[in-house]
């Protein structure tokens, strides 16, 4: 209840507007993109706590010490230790195999430094678990964020990221100058057909 009024003091308040979205019926790997400003953490959460969806998200192992840990689980952190991430993947089908609803937000670019791919990890969780993706994002052109579609990963990177990077052509982000375009490293090593 705590959640839910929060996030509608948010959306009353802020500059920022929701988009028409529906909340996942099922569990979804929720991608966080374009992903360029911690501010999109915020953002994420009032969506998630209007929509009344169970959020998950996935954050360095490091977050989750000392007096953050906590907090960081009540929000829906699950820590990732980058020396062992196959357990993340365990996990992930642990919560679905108990029959929870949720949204495992996992933000495929980084926000700091230059770099020009996303990472692959929530193709792989998508693939592993067999839980579609949807399309959550951040527009400043517009002030709008939401979820978009839901779609079921294949075999076929390319293809993937093709309608991936369609949904995402006209998203800015919160820091358009950060804005990295979604295309993974797989996809160049994909042959042409």
């Amino acid at each position: 209840m705590l959640r839910r009024l929060l996030a509608s003091a948010f959306w009353t308040l802020s500059p920022w507007r929701l988009a028409p979205s529906t909340a996942p019926t099922k569990p979804t790997v929720i991608i966080g993109a374009p992903h360029t400003s911690n501010w999109d953490f915020v953002l994420m959460l009032a969506i998630a706590w209007r929509l009344r969806i169970p959020l998950r998200w996935l954050g360095k192992h490091t977050l989750f010490t000392s007096w953050r840990a906590p907090l960081m689980r009540a929000l829906g952190g699950i820590p990732v230790d980058r020396r062992a991430p196959a357990e993340v993947v365990g996990q992930v089908i642990e919560l679905v195999r108990a029959g929870k609803v949720f949204g495992l937000v996992i933000t495929p670019d980084g926000t700091r430094g230059a770099h020009t791919h996303w990472k692959s990890g929530f193709h792989r969780v998508a693939r592993a678990t067999g839980l579609p993706v949807t399309l959550g994002y951040v527009d400043r052109t517009t002030m709008t964020c939401g979820l978009g579609p839901s779609m079921e990963m294949t075999e076929d990177v390319r293809a993937d990221m093709d309608r991936i990077r369609a949904f995402y052509a006209d998203k800015a982000g919160y820091l358009p100058k950060n804005r990295v375009e979604p295309r993974l490293r797989e996809e160049d090593a994909t042959p042409d057909a």
